[in-house]
């Protein structure tokens, strides 16, 4: 089949790859402009780019598909390519930007035989919008999963092709679950394709119960609420690794906290010399294994942390720079 595949960071580069090694002829590769990147800012191409151009993939990197918009002699010369390209289906994964009505008519039929499918990283209609893998693990889900999905005009709104279900482990951040995801999303993209080749893909329109919107990660969710219970702590602990990482700030600096466990004593529990009802953030403890800290009606255990311009340290390292105090409090 002939495939235009829309796509940026990681998840999407598994995906491409596994289209290209199943045997699809990839036609047109569409993906966000180069960004400053790294310590030195320099431009970086997306992962979906890089594999473009080592398998001589043709490459359109628009600012805007929006012929009315910032960049439109941007999103007229990708229309061009779209229809050079004369795909039978587009597939998008992780784009980063919206598809105008243009395209969804562009790939349509009879122009196009099977229009646009999304690999999307949740178990529609839960968890719509930008980061559902985030959002997933901080709510606590037991399950997420990917569906492939017939894209229309509305935000993660069309009809399901495939779904596979798999569970969110205790430990899972949201590195670890994207990886997984995006192996299970190139796999199930392959198959929708095969069987959409064979006519044997049915559309499932998605239910109007269960909505939820995983809106975008904004850097000042970073911070932790000392005034929230232990288990939520944790769980945006894991939903913020790898982006933008949990952070406690000590003496002025700003530390990353990229991993945690909830305790199972509560803080009148534990014997100190300290007030009876500690404040939110006091440090009840400093040990090798973690630094016990107070949440709201409850004990978190902070497990590995990073300095600003140092490396990711467990905490019998991080100690050994970095001395910290019972009785101190983390804001």
């Amino acid at each position: 089949m002939k495939v235009i595949f829309a796509g940026t960071p990681e998840f999407a580069r598994v995906a491409l790859e596994r289209l290209h090694a199943s045997g699809h002829t990839i036609a047109l590769v569409l993906t966000q402009p180069d960004r400053p990147a790294g310590r030195g800012l320099k431009l970086q191409s997306s992962s979906v780019k890089q594999f473009a151009l080592e398998h001589g993939i043709p490459v359109a990197q628009p600012r805007s598909l929006k012929l009315d918009g910032k960049f439109p002699e941007d999103a007229a010369s990708a229309r061009q390519a779209i229809a050079d390209a004369q795909a039978d289906v587009m597939v998008v994964a992780a784009y980063g930007l919206i598809l105008p009505q243009w395209v969804l008519d562009a790939m349509a039929p009879p122009r196009a035989k099977f229009g646009c499918l999304n690999i999307h990283g949740s178990l529609l209609p839960r968890w719509r919008g930008a980061a559902p893998i985030h959002r997933a693990i901080e709510l606590g889900d037991p399950e997420t999963g990917v569906t492939i999905m017939q894209m229309d005009a509305g935000l993660d709104t069309g009809d399901m092709l495939l779904m596979h279900t798999m569970a969110i482990e205790p430990t899972d951040t949201t590195a670890t679950l994207h990886d997984r995801m995006a192996d299970l999303g190139g796999k199930l993209i392959v198959l929708a394709l095969d069987q959409a080749a064979g006519g044997h893909l049915k559309p499932i329109r998605q239910p109007v119960e269960g909505v939820t919107y995983a809106h975008k990660i904004e850097k000042h969710e970073a911070a932790i609420d000392w005034m929230l219970d232990a288990q939520t702590i944790v769980r945006r602990v894991r939903a913020f690794n790898p982006f933008p990482v949990a952070t406690v700030v000590h003496q002025g600096e700003v530390i990353k906290v990229w991993s945690a466990q909830a305790a199972q004593v509560r803080p009148a529990d534990l014997t100190t010399d300290l007030a009876p009802s500690p404040l939110p953030g006091t440090i009840l403890a400093v040990a090798p294994e973690g630094i016990v800290v107070t949440a709201m009606n409850s004990i978190a255990i902070l497990t590995e942390l990073q300095r600003p311009g140092g490396k990711r340290l467990a905490v019998a390292d991080f100690l050994r720079g970095f001395p910290l105090q019972v009785g101190q409090v983390l804001a």
